[in-house]
């Protein structure tokens, strides 16, 4: 059984931190450490993990444990929302693992995050308990700072763990999902609003596509300020990259305002790339069995 992890953590400004945190995770677990993205203007990491459930499950504790005692969301601040040092821990089945084994580790795994730390833990996705918490977004609305009141709702009682949050690290979500595609997009501007304004009109909770979440947010790159379309890309095989970037880039030209770059967080399947290459290229009959390393792997 294989497994992907993708723990997003609220700690991008300072390396030596991260380094630590992820020190940690290396020295408590056998999980293989596929990837680490870290952004100071987000002020957030993003840790990819695979592993069989056992491995990942030492990992995702290691992990905990080492945030709670490096990170308080009292005094951080990044253009990233989040509610907790750990902000999000995704499961997502790879080889010889189903949705459903990756829904019982995220029940164990926020079962033992709650009863350690005395963290409250919601489950999303796949792995929720009702279909309002199912999405990511709308558990993490009102952040860190709205966490408190919104643990008096009783319709937003933690899953595991104190309907109180915990003072320094917040809340984490925890769930399964099938893989997703971290994609931002920059403009050659710096006005949030009209980043705002294309990503209301791409997210699909607003009217745009329907397997896109998006927002839009300043972030600083190199010392400039850079307006950002920041997105979840959740199946690019119905959704695929190279459609979203042409309705931006569309999208943008009605505000006087072009795409200055992307980027993706994290990793990528193979597939989302080959599918936009083949559109950009206006390629005919292509297969991505044409890919030289492809077909190598494949003899």
């Amino acid at each position: 059984m294989l497994i992907e992890c993708v723990p997003n953590f609220s700690e991008g400004a300072r390396p030596e931190v991260v380094e630590a945190i992820v020190a940690k995770v290396r020295t408590e677990s056998p999980a293989r450490i596929l990837d680490l993205q870290s952004d100071a203007s987000h002020n957030r990491s993003v840790l990819t993990l695979a592993g069989d459930a056992e491995s990942l499950f030492k990992a995702v504790l290691a992990l905990v444990g080492a945030c709670v005692a490096a990170i308080d969301l009292r005094t951080h601040k990044g253009e990233h929302p989040r509610m907790g040092a750990v902000d999000v821990i995704p499961f997502i089945p790879l080889e010889g693992a189903t949705i459903a084994d990756c829904v019982a580790l995220a029940r164990r795994v926020g079962e033992a995050i709650a009863k350690t730390h005395a963290v409250p833990v919601f489950l999303y996705e796949e792995a929720a308990t009702a279909a309002h918490r199912k999405g990511l977004e709308d558990i993490r609305r009102g952040q860190f700072e709205g966490l408190q009141a919104k643990l008096k709702d009783p319709l937003w009682q933690p899953d595991f763990g104190p309907a109180e949050a915990h003072p320094s690290f917040g809340a984490v979500v925890v769930g399964a999902r099938m893989p997703l595609i971290a994609f931002n997009v920059n403009l050659n501007t710096d006005d949030v609003e009209v980043a705002k304004k294309i990503a209301k009109g791409i997210r699909h909770s607003t009217g745009g596509f329907r397997f896109v979440k998006a927002m839009g947010l300043v972030v600083d790159i190199n010392g400039k300020k850079v307006a950002q379309v920041s997105m979840n890309m959740t199946d690019f095989t119905k959704t695929p990259l190279f459609r979203v970037m042409e309705t931006i880039r569309n999208e943008a030209a009605r505000y006087g305002v072009a795409i200055s770059g992307s980027e993706i967080v994290g990793l990528v399947p193979a597939q989302a790339l080959l599918d936009s290459a083949e559109h950009y290229l206006q390629l005919t009959g292509f297969s991505g069995k044409q890919v030289l390393e492809t077909k190598l792997r494949s003899e």
